[in-house]
């Protein structure tokens, strides 16, 4: 809102310094310092409220250190990290932008399940909480709404070559829309060295880390059935797209665990994203690393912003020894989010390594049931490859403080961020 506000005094009166609103770097640190002083300030005020409310977590005893210490914290603190996403989002984003509008439908949808979850936990005394069949069919659809809308929507493109190759690190100096022969538009882009011609399409291509072509077709996964498998690319995509954004959502709920190891690796995860997403939508860079220029997804840098700068302030309550949980209000949001966003600007398939922390949370959980079940219908007694899943709660079995396994899983995904980055290169 702030945006259009600005961008009206710049052009009717001229306003000093008002034009500063159309750089996406300077509207992006506006968003995360408003989203830190919402987490931190406002966090305060929603945690005393959530106490007198008496909106607490019922702990199950598991034998952990520090455990039934816990009882009574507040929960559904993931209110917080919504505000200080939404917020700064609607302040200083283009709200018209449909990629925007799709993180903020992500952020609502996603909230409401988490919140009519929590809900059923605290005041219906339920301990089970919203059944797993609803949470899935509420993630089911929110992949069918960004599957369809990025399929079908005419503004979700991405730039292709149509004839000539940009040498890499050279400079652009002009650009235009021509017209071929056949009327089609192309975009004319004119370089130190010669011109390129370009077209923005529908896809369903995205990176793929670690190949030099690095760009791969989910339509392809069909090619055995012979030509015409390109029209059955939709079908392909949506199901891609319900793993991912089913598998991150579940993957982030079941690492918030223990005080803050979600939401610090959450903001790592964000920060990666940022970057991403300001690569994939400048032109230039984008060029040079020979990656997929998605026209006007810069403006995911904004909301991306105010994701990380949630996460971050969210921490200042959320540490050892937590004040508040996020509760799967904030855990769903969060796992959502970072799937949604990884899949609008086509970086979907790195996210094994950069959710790596989530994965193998998912994967503990997995071989513990079904290495118990294969051997209880084997043995005629369960056994268990981890001492408890997940695997955050293996460690803590063996001793290790709840800090301690944090900073180091913290760690762990700076270096896997670090990894994701330099796949851009490494090929």
């Amino acid at each position: 809102m702030l945006y259009y506000l600005f961008n009206f005094l710049d052009k009717q009166f001229d306003f000093p310094g008002a034009g500063v609103f159309q750089f996406i770097s300077f509207r992006a640190s506006m968003a995360i310092i408003l989203s830190l002083i919402i987490t931190t300030v406002y966090g305060s005020r929603l945690i005393k409220y959530l106490r007198y409310k008496q909106v607490g977590e019922t702990v199950r005893n598991l034998g952990l250190d520090g455990q039934i210490q816990k009882q009574g914290t507040p929960t559904m603190g993931g209110l917080i990290i919504i505000a200080g996403v939404l917020i700064p989002t609607l302040l200083f984003a283009k709200l018209e932008n449909i990629y925007i509008i799709l993180m903020i439908v992500t952020t609502i949808w996603m909230g409401a399940i988490g919140f009519l979850d929590d809900y059923i936990k605290v005041f219906k005394k339920n301990k089970e909480g919203l059944a797993g069949r609803f949470k899935i069919v509420g993630q089911v659809g929110l992949s069918i709404i960004v599957g369809c809308t990025m399929y079908f929507h005419p503004g979700i493109l991405v730039r292709q070559t149509v004839t000539g190759a940009l040498p890499a690190g050279s400079s652009t100096t002009q650009t235009e829309t021509v017209y071929n022969q056949e009327g089609k538009k192309l975009i004319k882009v004119e370089k130190s060295t010669g011109v390129h011609y370009a077209n923005d399409v529908k896809s369903t291509i995205t990176n793929i880390p670690f190949y030099k072509n690095n760009e791969f077709d989910y339509a392809k996964v069909l090619k055995f059935m012979g030509d015409g498998y390109e029209k059955y690319a939709f079908p392909v995509f949506l199901l891609f797209v319900i793993v991912i954004i089913t598998a991150v959502s579940n993957g982030a709920n079941i690492t918030d665990g223990i005080d803050g190891l979600a939401t610090g690796t959450s903001a790592i995860i964000g920060i990666t994203l940022a970057l991403l997403a300001y690569v994939s939508g400048n032109m230039i860079i984008a060029d040079y690393l020979n990656i997929l220029y998605i026209p006007n997804s810069g403006e995911l840098v904004i909301f991306a912003a105010a994701f990380v700068g949630a996460c971050v302030g969210f921490l200042w309550y959320n540490t050892f020894p937590a004040q508040v949980f996020m509760g799967d209000t904030g855990s769903l949001t969060i796992g959502g989010i970072i799937a949604v966003l990884a899949i609008m600007i086509r970086k979907e398939l790195l996210i094994p390594i950069l959710c790596g922390v989530f994965l193998i949370e998912n994967l503990s959980v997995i071989m513990q049931v079904s290495w118990f079940k294969y051997t209880k219908k084997k043995y005629g007694e369960g056994r268990r490859i981890f001492l408890m899943s997940p695997l955050h709660h293996h460690f803590q079995k063996k001793g290790y403080h709840e800090a301690k396994i944090v900073t180091r899983f913290w760690i762990i995904g700076i270096l896997l961020a670090i990894i994701t980055i330099v796949t851009l290169k490494l090929r």
